[in-house]
């Protein structure tokens, strides 16, 4: 078989799939994505680390400000206790690095201090959304870079339980917070991870107006590309995609902690105006 064709197929969780005459290797890379769980103990150098954060560097920044900063983690003890505020999420521990992404203010506010200017902007909810769109942007160009070195990598969204902690741990000065970790290591050939099947494009592709219901039938067909991926994989997930969904979303208990955020952030500087 075609390996665009086959990496379309697993992308989609579907035989029966259009696969575009556009294509790249830098495509079929990121078509190959998946989330990686489990590492060798191999360390990652310095050398790769910064040919990866010369990557993330490459990425647009709003207004060049550069927002945004990494804290790379390698002491043992400390991604123990990082991974118990974030859930218990043992490839945490197991990863040999872990970076932890970071919407950063305090910068800007020093600079704006140098050159002897104001900064009461940075107390709005936009310039909080600046450091975290930055953050995003920069973290998956380092995911495409580590992968492309052949690496592993998996987002960790528990870095936004416990903000406070995760702050004091960190060291981090007000106007800074942990936006996720990403876990990153050579995978463990032992534990193939599987790609995740995404909705069809249908889902997400708008020509010229938004619309929900034209979603439908593609959410439909998730559902069932999804409970074929669950059942692959061993995973007791009871229900559908949108049963699995909708409970992630049914109450403030369903957040982890983070429906405390916005106090959180209060708490570590960011007025949120």
């Amino acid at each position: 078989m075609n390996t665009r064709v086959s990496l379309y197929q697993a992308r989609y969780g579907s035989p029966e799939v259009t696969v575009p005459s556009a294509g790249s290797a830098l495509i079929d890379q990121l078509l190959a994505h998946r989330s990686v769980r489990a590492y060798l103990p191999d360390p990652v150098s310095d050398d790769t680390l910064s040919a990866i954060i010369a990557a993330a560097q490459s990425a647009a920044s709003s207004s060049n400000l550069q927002a945004w900063s990494v804290v790379a983690v390698r002491d043992t003890e400390r991604k123990s206790r990082l991974a118990s505020l974030a859930g218990e999420q043992e490839h945490i521990r197991q990863a040999p690095l872990l970076l932890v992404w970071l919407a950063d203010l305090a910068r800007l506010e020093r600079v704006a201090g140098k050159v002897g200017e104001a900064c009461a902007g940075l107390d709005y909810l936009e310039m909080l959304e600046v450091g975290v769109i930055d953050a995003a942007l920069a973290a998956q160009n380092a995911v495409a870079a580590a992968e492309s070195l052949g690496l592993g990598t998996v987002y960790i969204g528990g870095m936004r339980n416990q903000p406070e902690a995760v702050a004091a741990e960190l060291a981090l000065p007000p106007r800074v917070i942990a936006v996720f970790g990403l876990c990153v290591g050579t995978p463990d050939p032992q534990a193939q991870a599987s790609v995740k099947p995404r909705p069809p494009q249908s889902v997400v592709l708008h020509q010229e107006r938004y619309s929900l219901p034209a979603q439908d039938d593609g959410l439909a067909q998730y559902d069932g590309a999804m409970s074929a991926f669950y059942a692959s994989q061993g995973m007791k997930v009871r229900g559908t995609w949108s049963n699995h969904s909708a409970k992630r979303i049914r109450d403030a208990g369903a957040l982890s902690g983070r429906d405390r955020l916005v106090e959180a952030l209060h708490r570590l500087g960011f007025p949120l105006k």
